[in-house]
């Protein structure tokens, strides 16, 4: 066994990325959840949201120090499994949490900590479409290619707009890039379709954030219906000037929580269950202040 279960156990946690307020909420979530149950938080992730390669490095790297417990959110469902399973042959227990991986929750990792992305993304959906009176042409920016939780939340809101037959989704192709600045640009580039759509949905904080800017830079913020995913200062300051109609809220406290508590449980042999659903709920100029919204906005 790994030398690290002798002494106070060392559970490394190892985000997508680790500049979004998403992130630094779920360390948050994590920190509080060690200093009860007594154990070393390790934090560490890639910069980016599109470094596989260093997350797959920072995973190995804690497969070699010898570490009690992994948790990972995985950048790639299919890229992260080769580390994963490493970490299995050493007996070194792993939590996914935030994205699925390719695998058996409770078989290939212990558990799978995260919201309902597919439920997640339809009650997006379903919000733009009631806030387009269940008609009009709108635009669903996608987030990046391999990654589970927005794939599950792009088919999501596109089954939910799909059950409106008097919707028309005018783009659903285009990948908005791992950063904010990334997702403006991409924005920006498609402007002559922007401009024909009544609504638009985005599926992550970046991808919502680089939106909103393109917007307000071609003078459309305001005026067509705007659904995103995750929140931020930032994005709930648009959600109450009316540049942002809903946005869908995971809980990234409670998700770090949940993904800490899940390893510890593990490795003090009591039971974990195979699938943690965090939760979501959908955001609103008329609810934003109530208190149970305020406390899943609650900042690290």
């Amino acid at each position: 066994m790994p030398a690290a279960h002798a002494a106070k156990p060392r559970i490394a946690m190892i985000p997508k990325g680790t500049t979004h307020v998403f992130w630094k909420t779920v360390e948050a979530g994590a920190r509080e959840a060690a200093a009860e149950l007594d154990v070393e938080l390790v934090w560490k992730g890639p910069l980016k949201e599109n470094d596989r390669g260093q997350q797959i490095a920072i995973v190995e790297q804690f497969v070699t120090e010898g570490v009690a417990a992994i948790a990972v959110a995985p950048l790639d469902a299919a890229a992260l499994r080769r580390p994963v399973t490493l970490a299995g042959q050493r007996k070194i227990p792993v939590v996914i949490f935030d994205s699925a991986l390719q695998g058996e929750a409770g078989k290939d990792f212990v558990s799978l900590v995260a919201t309902d992305n597919r439920r997640g993304g339809e009650l997006g959906g379903a919000a733009l479409a009631d806030r387009l009176g269940g008609a009009g042409k709108v635009v669903l920016l996608r987030y990046q290619v391999g990654s589970a939780s927005t794939d599950a939340r792009e088919a999501g809101c596109a089954a939910a707009l799909a059950a409106r037959p008097e919707i028309d989704v005018i783009s659903a192709n285009r990948y908005s890039g791992a950063t904010a600045g990334e997702a403006k640009t991409v924005a920006l580039n498609m402007l002559d379709t922007l401009r024909k759509a009544e609504g638009i949905f985005c599926p992550n904080e970046s991808s919502t954030f680089g939106m909103l800017l393109a917007l307000r830079q071609s003078n459309l913020a305001g005026r067509v219906k705007f659904v995103g995913f995750d929140t931020s200062p930032a994005l709930i300051e648009a959600l109450r000037k009316g540049e942002i109609d809903a946005l869908v809220a995971q809980d990234p406290r409670r998700m770090g929580r949940e993904t800490l508590t899940a390893a510890v449980h593990h490795l003090r042999g009591m039971p974990v269950a195979p699938l943690i659903d965090t939760g979501a709920v959908v955001v609103t100029r008329e609810n934003v202040d109530r208190p149970e919204i305020q406390k899943i906005l609650q900042l690290p």
